[in-house]
Formats: C-alpha cells, structure tokens, sequence
C-alpha cells in the first residue's frame, strides 16, 4: 500500500514543552545513589523520580492520586502527558524517567533511536475510533475520500486511521491530515474545520456525549498501553524503577476493585461528567489484563511496523525489527509486588 509522507517524531529537545519539563526536572547531584548518610542501597528516600501522568494511562491517575511513591520517601515530579508524542518527546530528552504510550508510539520511538524499555502493560485499551460530527454526511471509511481528518502524528489514533484506510482500499494520499493533538482534533471537529477526528479517549468519550458519532471501531487496530523507561534510569535507578512496577500493580488490583472510585478520579483530572468517565474505565479500558509484555504485544506492533518504514517515519525495516528485539525489560514486572502499596 502507498502513503503519504508523514513526518517522523524528531527535534523533541528542541520543542518548548519538553525544554519546560527539562528546566522543571533539573538535575541532581548524587541522583540514582542512597540517601545522604548511606544505609540501604535499596532504600527509595531521598531518591528523584520525573514521570508522566495521563488522562489515558487511569493507573497513572490513581497512583498520583493516592501518594504512594511519595510516601515510600521518594522526591517525585509530575508532569502531564497530552499524548504519545509528548510523553515520547519527554523520555528521549530525558524530562522524565518513566512514560505512558501507546504501543504503537513506543515502538517508533525505539525504531528511531529512543533508549526506552517497556516495564509494563497498563491496560487493553479501545481508546481509538472514527468520530464525525452528529449529523454528518460521513457515515463510513469510504466516505473519507477527499475529507480533511485530524489527527495527532505519532500516536495510536494516527495508526489506528492509517490501518483503518488501508482496510478500506484507501490510503493517507486520499485525505488530508490535520496535525493536531487529541484535544485540538476534537475541537477543529466542533467548529468545522475538519470533517472527521481519529479520536483519543476520554476525550472521545465525552465527545460522544455531545452528539459525535464514531463510525468505525476496531479494538485489534487499537495497541496496548505500554509503560516506558529510559534505559539510564532503569541501569542507575534499579530500586525506583521497582517501585513503580509495584505502584503501577498495586493501582491495577485497586481499580479492578473500585471501578467507581477509578471513574471518578478519571473525572475530576479530565474534567468529565462521572457517567462518561464510567463508560471509559469500564467499557472501553480493560485495566485487567497481563500486565508482563510479551508475545501478545509484539502480535500487535509486527503488523504496525512495516506501516513506519512505508510511510518513511523509519527508513529500514531492519530498524523496526532491531527495535521489536530490543524493546521489552520484563525484569520488574514479574517480580512485582501488588501489596507493596494501598
């Protein structure tokens, strides 16, 4: 199949928010070793950690909501995450130590050179679809043909459009893309100026809530939630890396069991109605799932990867191969301890 050219994520230290979030991070002398004093090596107090939060990644939420890396000691900033891009953009200029992708947007990352690992799945999310506006004459894939789409480059929403056009017999050369991130799509589809949004949850969701309509959904175009770190932060941080393997477990089994109290804490960082943050958690994000990355990943980004290197966004297939090989450090993850936190 034929693309068009879409740009590959590059220049991320020289955008203004990821220099923000480098001036926010700041370094610190003796970071990565124990606590003044010596003691445990392992001990967490004293310790930096910069990592990412996301209205998509709910565990992330959860984790910031309760405290708990703080309370083991750590000196913790967080920084929001718009989207895949960003948190990528983050990780490469070493803003953050650990962020929250999409699949998809992880393996680019890696493919291009990005020192990241995957430590854990945070969810089986169906977080992408095709959204018009209520009323639309747009009313299948095959109506995109000439349409203007918007879309944010570099994240699951934009691959979940360019698998969903090849499925049709259409390519990217039979729209145009608009560039946009997620919030901005779904805006540039209120007021008209696009016709239709690949759309990012819990955005989407409430998007529907105001009349917008998805006309096409595939959970199997939608990648998993990968966990990312830098691979500096987990040779020189071991101990912390652990930390929020076990966090990000410990606020697994508490979702799993207040779905509720999950939704609501959705709500009020995103800003939701509690009824469409409930349909997120509980109808199109499953938060329950094996949380080790494996085979059943790599499944999913195999069939993603050759769409990089025709689209030019990796220039071999070698790369993505290399990166597919390479991606995944399960080390911590099928060690860890869910009681560790709550």
């Amino acid at each position: 199949m034929s693309h068009s050219r879409a740009p590959i994520l590059r220049a991320a230290l020289a955008t203004t928010a990821v220099s923000a979030m480098v001036m926010m991070t700041g370094c610190v002398a003796g970071e990565g070793q124990p606590a003044a004093g010596g003691g445990d090596p392992d001990s967490l107090e004293g310790q930096t950690l910069n990592i990412d939060f996301a209205t998509y990644n709910p565990l992330s939420l959860i984790i910031k909501e309760q405290g708990w890396l703080e309370d083991a000691g750590l000196d913790v900033t967080w920084v929001q995450s718009q989207g895949s891009n960003t948190a990528n953009e983050a990780l490469r200029a070493e803003a953050i130590d650990v962020g929250s992708t999409a699949g998809s947007a992880a393996l680019l990352a890696r493919a291009n050179g990005s020192q990241i690992k995957v430590i854990d799945v945070y969810s089986q999310p169906e977080w992408s679809a095709l959204v018009v506006p209520e009323g639309s004459s747009i009313t299948s894939v095959d109506d995109l043909e000439g349409a203007q789409v918007a879309a944010t480059r570099g994240t699951d929403p934009y691959f979940f459009l360019l698998q969903t056009l090849d499925e049709a017999g259409l390519t990217a050369d039979d729209i145009v893309v608009q560039n946009l991130q997620h919030a901005d799509g779904w805006a540039a589809l209120q007021n008209g100026s696009v016709d239709a949004w690949a759309g990012l949850d819990p955005i989407m969701a409430g998007a529907e809530e105001e009349g917008a309509e998805l006309i096409y959904r595939n959970v199997d175009f939608n990648s998993y939630g990968f966990l990312n770190a830098t691979e500096s932060f987990i040779e020189e941080r071991p101990a912390v890396a652990q930390a929020v393997v076990d966090a990000y477990e410990s606020a697994r089994a508490w979702a799993v069991e207040n779905p509720e109290e999950t939704a609501q804490i959705l709500a009020d960082v995103a800003g939701l109605d509690s009824s469409i943050a409930s349909r997120v958690i509980e109808e199109r994000s499953n938060l329950d799932v094996d949380p080790v990355p494996g085979q059943a990943q790599l499944d999913v980004l195999e069939r993603i990867g050759p769409v990089f290197v025709e689209l030019g966004d990796v220039q071999t297939q070698e790369q993505v191969d290399e990166a597919l090989d390479t991606l995944i450090d399960d080390s911590f993850v099928t060690q860890a301890d869910p009681s560790r936190f709550g």
